[in-house]
């Protein structure tokens, strides 16, 4: 199992400080909170995984082997098609949010590997139930302010 507990589309240590500026300008982060609360609920149960950065892009049939290679090259882990956007509007909206990511198929290759992804129901259900369990390690939110009256 992945865990995007850095930044989606950014490396952890960028080879260059104009890299890392570069990096930072286009990505978005979990919260630090949600990823603890991951991270432990994986420990807990002596679930295998590792964390790092994830590359999002809604341009499957764009991933050319040169961005790939780049994105390789800048520390992305895994490309998906949505955690950036989540991390984004989590933030906007001050909300707790982090994200397991379950690698079912492999680009990494020449060929795509599809791995019977379809076929995995119960580790799907697994990551399901681990995901609920980091839910409720997380601490209570603040509850919001009343409404202004007048």
């Amino acid at each position: 199992m992945r865990c995007a507990r850095r930044r989606a589309t950014s490396a952890g240590t960028p080879s260059s400080p104009t890299l890392g500026r570069a990096l930072q300008r286009r990505s978005a982060s979990p919260t630090p909170q949600a990823v603890d609360a991951i991270v432990e609920t994986l420990e807990a149960h002596h679930v295998p995984f590792v964390t790092g950065a994830t590359w999002t892009t809604d341009a499957l049939y764009r991933e050319t082997r040169g961005k790939v290679e780049r994105r390789v090259a800048e520390g992305c882990l895994t490309v998906e098609m949505e955690a950036a956007a989540f991390f984004a509007v989590a933030a906007f909206r001050g909300v707790t949010f982090g994200q397991l990511l379950y690698a079912g198929d492999d680009l990494s290759g020449d060929a795509w590997d599809q791995r019977a992804w379809n076929d995995h129901t119960t580790g799907r259900e697994t990551l399901f139930r681990l995901a609920a369990e980091a839910v409720l390690r997380l601490p209570p939110d603040p509850a919001p302010a009343p409404p202004a009256t007048g």
